[in-house]
């Protein structure tokens, strides 16, 4: 792997230097998707406020980004806030949506400079006004950005996006004189929210928790899926040159029998 995009960031003695240089540029994930799990626990931990743990996480958020962006990732994919997750305490809620707004004005310039093109996928209608705004001027920024794609995903379920996709697709065979039978695969793919970008590739869940939480239920079909205990607030680069690392130790067979990776 080349190095020089860490130039003075990494001592070639570290840890990190050592687990970049084992990684093989030519098998990158194309397309990695981070469930971002265990702010609350980590912040209750140290005696702290669960959005403590959300901030320490926006702190991860960057690093990531920023690795990402570095060794060259064509997409990432965050969990940001599900459909669930407005059963969380009001206050959580409030101070998450504070934080985002926030972070969507304090980041842009920076994601901007960086080449890094910016979307939101879930349900958006429903979120804050305000919120929505910060979206569609953090989108339009950086719309003709041809680096690496970050999709928030935010008020999101992958139920609902397949219900949705289904339902676009359905309606466009209607207005094209198509039978319901001839429904493809393909008709849907074009309607998810993530449309345009790489398959998934790897699924990163960190805190230990082994479930998927409904998020992009489709696009995981032949992801490979890999599990840290590390509380999200403490997953930064080094963790993730882990999993990057593990990922490319896998035998993807995509239901075959020999490798075809």
């Amino acid at each position: 792997m080349r190095v020089g995009n860490f130039a003075g960031i990494l001592d070639e003695d570290s840890e990190d230097f050592t687990i970049l240089s084992s990684i093989d540029e030519r098998r990158l994930p194309a397309h990695i998707a981070i469930i971002m799990d265990g702010n609350g626990r980590w912040a209750k931990a140290k005696g702290q406020p669960r959005i403590f743990g959300h901030r320490e996480g926006a702190k991860s958020v960057r690093e990531i980004l920023d690795t990402c962006v570095r060794i060259g990732i064509k997409a990432v994919t965050l969990y940001a806030f599900s459909t669930e997750n407005w059963k969380r305490p009001e206050d959580e809620v409030a101070g998450l949506m504070e934080m985002l707004k926030f972070y969507l004005r304090s980041e842009l310039k920076a994601v901007h400079e960086n080449n890094i093109r910016f979307q939101a996928i879930g349900r958006l209608e429903v979120l804050d006004k305000t919120i929505r705004e910060e979206l569609v001027r953090a989108s339009e920024l950086t719309a003709s950005n041809s680096g690496t794609v970050l999709s928030l995903a935010l008020n999101y379920g992958g139920r609902t996006e397949i219900r949705d996709a289904a339902a676009a697709a359905l309606e466009e065979i209607q207005r094209d004189g198509r039978s319901v039978a001839d429904l493809t695969e393909s008709d849907i793919e074009r309607h998810l929210y993530t449309s345009g970008l790489p398959e998934v590739d790897l699924l990163i869940r960190t805190s230990g928790e082994f479930r998927i939480s409904n998020f992009l239920l489709w696009q995981l079909a032949y992801s490979e899926i890999y599990v840290t205990e590390t509380f999200f607030p403490d997953f930064r680069r080094r963790e993730l040159l882990s999993a990057i690392l593990a990922f490319q130790k896998r035998n993807r067979r995509f239901g075959g029998i020999n490798d075809q990776s």
